[in-house]
């Protein structure tokens, strides 16, 4: 790990001059951050991390092996991506057509945690402190510190803040 930097990234890892990261953020291996994406403050990334151009992570997020932030993606604080975990940015790709105009802007509010191999379809919100998952494909917006999975995911209950299950009734 390279240190010379307010952030530490692995020597195997790429930051194109443009791109904002901030203090104590951790890189890890084969990580890629594009000209002009931003991350925040103590934020972990780890192995083979892709974030793009016009991605937006904020402060303390952790985002675990092998996912793409995509461009319009945007995680606000605190937010949690399990290992492989999936975002989009085109409804209808073809690999043939151009369509870097259409991309759909993708929120994580913050706190929300997204579980491994989880697929966030682009457009939608997940909501604040919300809980996603592992496994889910997740098509529309999530509420507030709701828990939601399957496919398509939907919602199965709620937790608070510290993502323990809040019980009805």
């Amino acid at each position: 790990m390279s240190n010379h930097n307010p952030y530490i990234i692995h020597e195997s890892s790429y930051a194109d001059e443009g791109a904002e990261i901030g203090e104590g953020t951790k890189i890890w291996h084969f990580c890629h951050i594009m000209s002009g994406a931003k991350i925040g403050k103590n934020c972990s990334l780890g192995q083979n991390v892709n974030v793009g151009s016009h991605a937006v992570i904020g402060n303390g997020v952790k985002i675990q092996n092998n996912v793409s932030v995509y461009d319009d993606v945007i995680i606000e604080d605190d937010v949690f991506c399990g290992p492989s975990c999936v975002f989009t940015n085109v409804i209808n790709p073809r690999a043939f057509v151009e369509r870097k105009h259409e991309y759909k802007k993708t929120l994580i509010k913050k706190g929300a945690s997204i579980g491994a191999n989880a697929t966030i379809v682009c457009g939608v919100t997940i909501g604040e402190y919300s809980l996603i998952g592992a496994g889910s494909v997740v098509t529309k917006d999530v509420p507030a510190y709701a828990v939601v999975y399957g496919n398509p995911a939907r919602i199965r209950g709620k937790v608070n803040k510290d993502g323990e299950k809040v019980t009805y009734g």
